[in-house]
């Protein structure tokens, strides 16, 4: 097929998948709320509630969309002092023993054998046709163990998908063990503050540790496990805490300098700025990690091989490359958000909108989704289309504010 023809096929996936996805999330969790679905709470609920967190469905959760600060001055903080998030209806996996590794690299597109003890990263888990079953964050704790952490409104069909290969891997002798941590709670400490809060309650010397780095700790005398690691673009960590003290910790970091919990619409301005994708928006099954801009995630060792589901798939792209790609944009006018029409300078329909919002910290609209790669370069003049109005984009370099991970010198 051409790249145009595929381009076609791909845009009309796109448009179906996103009729079925966020519409927007918020919204819909409101409409299954309303049909009556049990959310459920995390440990921190009432921690929330009592410093006026209001609280929204979210995948299945009872969860902070905002504090009594606005979206915007939560957003704005979170890049100039520290931010707490509850993340604890995350999905947190670790599995063990000698043949973890292996497994792993059997569903996902990372290099984990190069990878190494103590550090991790960004991968994806594919299905048969190289579309995006999950993003996840890896850790290699060691050889014969790995942790990992999945996305909230896909747990039952990760977890479903890594049995389908589990049990045929360990029916043909392979040692691994899977354990779902549902006892422990998941922190994200976000921003410029986040690392002397958390280093003033840690022995270990916080400066040695490096982006996507894992370490075993205790904070403030509790056991946690740390990453170095986040989705607002900034410096900061994800911390696994037993649920029994998670409040506790919760606290003692509200206690510290310029630290503010901070809610999920702040978090989805947050992570929009950085580029980053939002899974059921920017990708899905239907996309590949090729398409969505994160080749960087297939490891250079596996690329040879691809000896991993949809592999196949992914080895083709590599070499012919893709029709279509993830590129982000500057608009005028009213924000466009999922859904809206991509045009080119002659009003003829050429991708779509998969996330967008006005950026609180920049002051403009801003927005990612899917365009023909010739249409892709950065400076690229086009429109989008938000419901009847048609307004000027210009195609721009993510992320749109600058990353401040923290790597060596």
């Amino acid at each position: 097929l051409s790249s145009h023809t595929r381009f076609v096929m791909s845009l009309g996936t796109v448009s179906r998948r996103l009729a079925r996805s966020f519409a927007p999330t918020f919204a819909r969790g409101y409409a299954a709320a309303a049909a009556g679905e049990d959310l459920k709470k995390t440990v921190l609920w009432d921690l929330h509630v009592a410093n006026g967190g209001k609280m929204v469905p979210f995948a299945g959760w009872s969860m902070p969309i905002q504090y009594k600060d606005s979206i915007m001055d939560s957003t704005k903080h979170c890049r100039t002092g520290g931010s707490i998030f509850d993340v604890a209806h995350m999905c947190p996996v670790t599995l063990t023993g000698k043949d973890c590794v292996s497994f792993l690299e059997s569903i996902t597109v990372a290099d984990l054998k190069g990878m190494k003890a103590g550090t991790g990263g960004l991968s994806v888990m594919l299905n048969e046709k190289g579309g995006v079953i999950d993003d996840t964050v890896i850790a290699k704790v060691s050889d014969e163990e790995l942790y990992l952490v999945l996305n909230a409104g896909c747990r039952d069909k990760d977890l479903a998908h890594i049995e389908s290969y589990l049990k045929p891997f360990q029916a043909k002798g392979g040692d691994v063990t899977m354990h779902v941590e549902d006892e422990r709670s998941l922190i994200a400490l976000q921003g410029p503050k986040a690392a002397p809060a958390l280093q003033s309650m840690v022995a270990g010397d916080l400066s040695k540790m490096y982006f996507s780095d894992f370490a075993f700790m205790d904070v403030k005398g509790i056991p946690c496990k740390v990453t170095r690691t986040g989705y607002t673009g900034e410096d900061g960590f994800e911390i696994s805490v037993p649920d029994e003290r998670a409040v506790e910790l919760v606290e003692a970091l509200m206690a510290c300098d310029e630290v503010k919990l901070c809610g999920l619409g702040a978090r989805d301005s947050l992570r929009l700025e950085a580029g980053l994708c939002l899974y059921g928006n920017d990708i899905e099954q239907h996309i590949s990690p090729i398409e969505a801009g994160l080749t960087w995630t297939v490891g250079k060792a596996r690329r040879e091989a691809c000896d991993f589901v949809g592999g196949e798939v992914i080895k083709q792209q590599l070499a012919d490359g893709v029709g279509i790609r993830r590129v982000g944009f500057v608009t005028t006018g009213a924000p466009a958000r999922q859904h809206s029409k991509v045009l080119d300078l002659d009003g003829n329909e050429i991708g779509e909108i998969t996330s967008g919002g006005f950026s609180p910290c920049l002051g403009k609209n801003i927005a990612m989704g899917f365009v023909p790669k010739k249409m892709g370069k950065a400076g690229t003049e086009l429109k989008v289309q938000v419901r009847n109005k048609v307004n000027d984009a210009v195609v721009t370099k993510m992320p749109f504010v600058p990353a401040k991970y923290y790597r060596p010198a």
